[in-house]
């Protein structure tokens, strides 16, 4: 019988070799690992078929150290809310009203209650919610939210507002004449009796702004609104607020330079800018080029001694850093907002789908969560949750139509901000002097 040779036992390649022993000598990381285990198991099973495969191997040859890496870190971040400082305790007494219009948006009126209830737990602001009783309570129920809200309506910190029928998202925005109990039209009259310091809705943005028109007033020294959106900058620390962007698609010059003066208060009281930087939307920095209104505005916004006009602004320079406010015409603006957003989306649907690419991709994703939770959070337009319609006499945020808890939450976090640092009336004292008044002092 010929002697048995050597027992001969199935070498890892080389690189899973390199991984385990890699492993083995970060102890910290091992144990994190480990202690990770059952999450990853189930995150495995959705890898796909290669990475499920690679999983396998791997835990085999390292004792499962492998397997929590298996899983997409930007697909758990969606599931919550984050953000620094949003468990610190609330004082009730610092809690500011808020009307909502709870009919407003595509998905109404349950997500808009959902954000809310989250945004009562985690910003110091109180809810006074609109919406129809019965649409309410089947979306109550339907989400499971009834043990929730009772509890908030328990707690004082939301109450319920009955309306009647609702502004479609189709509809004309001059049906708000008609429908004079719709949500909107209700939410707006709490701010102008006082019964809230800022309104709220992701509804027809042209039916919002005609409804704040009509109910709330312009400024007088304002001939139209316009909606500001802060965009994100490559500086983490700074926004920029753009003007308009949707409101008002054909624009006279004159309106530039209001919507400058807004921007300029809002930059420098809100956004807390010693000197905000105004720019002018164009297709280049020289005086001499872009279309009729640009040639007409840059004059208006040069001579202008009340703010710090620093030139034409082109595409590029927007999310540069450069600027602090930026103006166009709402047809612009829009394309720009829309833009953005598009490109948010589709680098994070990239990162996505690549990083968590082969072996070393899936273990340096693991360790990237938090880099990737900070892009999540610059990138997404749920993050920002809505834009400012400035120029009527009290706060409106105006949301996505197709706003969800997370940008609903967003939009009231803007909405509170803008209503406790004394905007408005430093707003009031621009219409009254025709000058950008001294910054108001908040608690």
């Amino acid at each position: 019988m010929p002697p048995k040779g050597p027992d001969k036992r199935a070498k890892p390649s080389r690189a899973i070799r390199r991984l385990v022993i890699w492993y083995r000598r970060n102890a910290a990381v091992t144990s994190l690992v480990d202690s990770a285990t059952s999450a990853a198991s189930s995150a495995a099973n959705t890898a796909g078929n290669v990475a499920g495969t690679a999983t396998s191997v791997a835990g085999n040859m390292a004792n499962t150290v492998l397997q929590p890496l298996v899983f997409d870190p930007l697909r758990r971040l969606q599931r919550g809310l984050g953000g620094p400082g949003e468990d610190t305790p609330i004082n009730d007494s610092d809690r500011l009203w808020v009307a909502v219009d709870g009919m407003g948006g595509d998905h109404a009126p349950g997500p808009i209650l959902e954000g809310c209830l989250r945004a009562v737990e985690l910003l110091p602001l109180r809810v006074r919610f609109v919406a129809e009783t019965a649409l309410l309570q089947a979306a109550v129920t339907a989400m499971g939210l009834q043990d929730e809200l009772n509890e908030a309506v328990a707690r004082g910190l939301i109450e319920l507002v009955a309306s009647g029928p609702s502004v479609g998202m189709n509809e004309e925005a001059t049906v708000v004449r008609k429908k004079r109990d719709a949500s909107i039209n209700k939410a707006m009259d709490l701010v102008k009796q006082g019964e809230a310091t800022a309104v709220y809705s992701a509804g027809n943005s042209g039916a919002v702004m005609a409804a704040a028109i009509f109910r709330l007033g312009r400024l007088k020294s304002i001939d139209r609104p316009a909606i500001g959106a802060l965009f994100p900058t490559k500086d983490t620390e700074q926004q920029v607020l753009v003007l308009d962007v949707g409101a008002n698609m054909d624009c006279k010059p004159a309106y530039l330079h209001q919507w400058a003066l807004l921007g300029h208060i809002y930059s420098r009281d809100v956004l807390q800018v010693a000197q905000p930087r105004i720019g002018l939307v164009n297709i280049g920095e020289e005086e001499c080029k872009g279309n009729e209104l640009c040639l007409r505005t840059y004059p208006l916004l040069a001579e202008e001694e009340r703010f710090n006009f620093a030139g034409n602004c082109e595409g590029r320079d927007i999310l540069s850093g450069q600027f602090d406010v930026v103006v166009c015409d709402g047809f612009t603006g829009n394309v720009l907002l829309k833009f953005l957003e598009s490109v948010g989306s589709v680098l994070l649907d990239v990162i996505k789908e690549e990083l968590p690419r082969g072996r070393r991709g899936k273990v340096g994703s693991a360790f990237l969560i938090n880099n990737l939770r900070r892009i999540k959070k610059r990138l997404d337009h749920a993050e920002h949750g809505g834009a400012l319609l400035l120029g009527v006499d009290g706060v409106c945020v105006i949301g996505h139509g197709s706003s969800k808890a997370l940008s609903v939450l967003s939009a009231l976090r803007l909405a509170h901000s803008a209503a406790s640092h004394g905007v408005m009336a430093n707003l009031h004292a621009l219409s009254e002097t025709g000058s950008p008044a001294e910054p108001v002092a908040c608690d």
